[in-house]
């Protein structure tokens, strides 16, 4: 077992395990740990709990002090120095007139790296671009290519339904989403409809996936036939959401949606 904290860098951003040695950590503190990257800043969000090692990456990075205001203020001085960072690097991908679209720009808490991300829809050669980066900004950058998804995540936005987008406010990390979950959902596929504004389709079509599912094994399959206090009929329709059929009586030609309890197949 491996005593750890769970760090997060990132609003909405994956959950890392560090070591906390005997530091006093809490929930909600900041902290600097060690990185694969560096040095970096993050905010515990999982207080110290023992795990099994098959739940952590070895060898198990480590919490190296409780921040502190001064470290904070580094953490603000770093955001500004970025959006400097990214309007340099705008005026020199137009230079470069590279096929590239500069999403964000991110320092590492220690300075020791500027990592710059960005879309492109093929391959993009950036070697020069990286060579007048260095040369300005003297320490080591990184050109990060990310895709679509990840660019919603990091610039946020409002999704179809009003709200904000769940990847940048709370989703922690994407998983597959398929055309399979929306025909399940009785969704329109109408990409309009079902797509966020990343064009992909939406990730609530995985998390409320699971919901439907285990409603509809309780719901009686499309074409079934049934027995209702209305009458007989056929399973024309499902509201997996309100867990209520739609049935097409026969005696009186009509659809009626009816709660689960009421109906009965034959």
């Amino acid at each position: 077992m491996y005593s750890v904290v769970g760090v997060r860098f990132k609003k909405a951003g994956k959950i890392y395990y560090f070591d906390p040695l005997d530091l006093p950590v809490e929930k909600e503190q900041s902290v600097i740990v060690e990185t694969a990257r560096g040095i970096e800043y993050g905010q515990v969000v999982i207080g110290k709990k023992e795990v099994q090692e098959s739940d952590v990456v070895l060898p198990l990075k480590k919490v190296i002090r409780i921040a502190g205001d001064s470290d904070a203020r580094v953490v603000e001085e770093n955001k500004l120095a970025a959006k400097d960072a990214f309007t340099t690097c705008l005026n020199k991908i137009r230079d470069h007139a590279l096929k590239m679209k500069l999403v964000d720009v991110e320092f590492t808490f220690d300075r020791n790296k500027i990592i710059f991300y960005f879309t492109a829809e093929g391959r993009v050669d950036f070697r020069e671009l990286v060579k007048d980066l260095a040369g300005i900004f003297r320490t080591r950058i990184e050109l990060r290519q990310i895709g679509v998804r990840d660019e919603a995540k990091m610039l946020g936005g409002l999704g179809p339904c009003g709200r904000v987008l769940c990847c940048s406010s709370w989703l922690g990390d994407f998983e597959p989403v398929s055309i399979k979950m929306a025909k399940d959902q009785s969704l329109s596929l109408n990409p309009t409809k079902i797509s966020g504004l990343c064009g992909r389709l939406m990730c609530c079509l995985k998390f409320e996936h699971d919901n439907y599912e285990s409603v509809k094994e309780e719901l009686p399959s499309v074409g079934k036939l049934v027995v209702t206090s209305l009458g007989d009929g056929k399973v024309v329709g499902l509201n997996a959401d309100k867990r209520t059929v739609h049935v097409q009586l026969f005696e009186v030609g009509k659809v009626k949606e009816l709660p689960l309890d009421d109906v009965v197949i034959k």
